[in-house]
């Protein structure tokens, strides 16, 4: 187990330093200049436009800046907005719980349903009900979230009046949000459950299970969906990673607070430093949490350990 998780350790760090350095480059190869973005807001002249451009350090060749940048981010440094003219960590702290509470319900949500219309379509197969389900899952795949938030707007605010269109605040601002932000995640969980739930159904344990006159409902949720769950808690995972990357689409389009609004408003400033920081930290929290679902399932199936 100590050899697995020093593989996977070593592993994350190389992803890190892979997104840092595609992140540091990618930014500057985009079209326009912040220094020159800033002075034309007060109306400045060349000569101050260099000198900005010289206090900032953007004047420095890009090795001597990405050196600088992995530098100081070592020590946990992550710089100073170009806009804001304030830490890259403060402008992140005050926006991520937004962005974390959105995807962690969404997750919640996506979790919930998914293993439910899973389990549904796996116990009836080939009914109506399977194909209901399998139809909602793939249609909560396939509609774009920009489609789905504006159907939801529709329905549950203008139509209904049941929640609120924008905004935050109170717990009635978050439900639609996450219900739009969830529906690709619960159509993959779906059809994954579904098609554990069918491999693990014909197994001898279950068999047995039945024999010894368990009832269904008993050996579905304790007996065949714990052992179907076992794959699934890795695509979970992946699944709250690609949930955070979007919250970008989902906070502009309710108009919530969060790093998604904070880094297209970055992009358009071309503000280095904080888009620098927004994408960093959403690498990280998406490798660390795959790195504690591959160690969770070393655990569970020791036969991983030894890949």
């Amino acid at each position: 187990m100590v050899a697995f998780t020093l593989r996977r350790l070593l592993s994350t760090i190389l992803v890190l330093w892979a997104v840092v350095t595609l992140t540091f480059f990618a930014i500057r190869l985009l079209p326009g200049d912040p220094v020159t973005v800033l002075i034309s807001q007060g109306g400045g002249s060349a000569e101050d436009i260099a000198d900005l451009r010289q206090k900032l350090g953007l004047d420095d060749p890009l090795p001597i800046q990405y050196l600088r940048f992995l530098a100081n981010l070592v020590r946990g440094d992550l710089g100073t907005s170009l806009v804001g003219r304030r830490p890259v960590s403060v402008a992140i702290a005050e926006q991520l719980p937004h962005t974390l509470a959105l995807a962690t319900s969404a997750t919640l949500i996506s979790v919930v349903v998914g293993i439910l219309l899973g389990v549904l379509a796996a116990t009836h197969e080939g009914s109506w009900v399977d194909q209901l389900c399998i139809t909602l899952a793939v249609l909560g795949v396939s509609i774009p979230i920009l489609l789905s938030g504006l159907l939801f707007i529709l329905l549950f605010s203008l139509v209904l009046g049941w929640l609120p269109a924008t905004g935050q605040g109170t717990w009635r601002h978050l439900v639609m949000p996450s219900m739009v932000l969830s529906l690709a995640s619960t159509g993959t969980i779906a059809r994954l459950v579904r098609t554990q739930m069918l491999e693990v159904l014909p197994q001898e344990y279950v068999t047995v299970a039945r024999a010894k006159g368990l009832q269904e409902r008993v050996i579905f949720w304790r007996h065949a969906l714990r052992n179907a769950l076992i794959p699934i808690v890795t695509v979970v995972g992946l699944q709250f990673g690609a949930l955070l990357g979007g919250t970008v689409v989902t906070e502009s389009l309710f108009s919530r607070r969060g790093l998604g609004r904070l880094v297209v408003d970055a992009i358009s400033w071309k503000d280095y430093p904080l888009v620098q920081g927004v994408v960093i930290l959403g690498a990280a929290i998406y490798v660390i949490v795959n790195l504690v679902v591959d160690l969770s399932y070393g655990l569970l199936d020791p036969r991983i350990r030894r890949r």
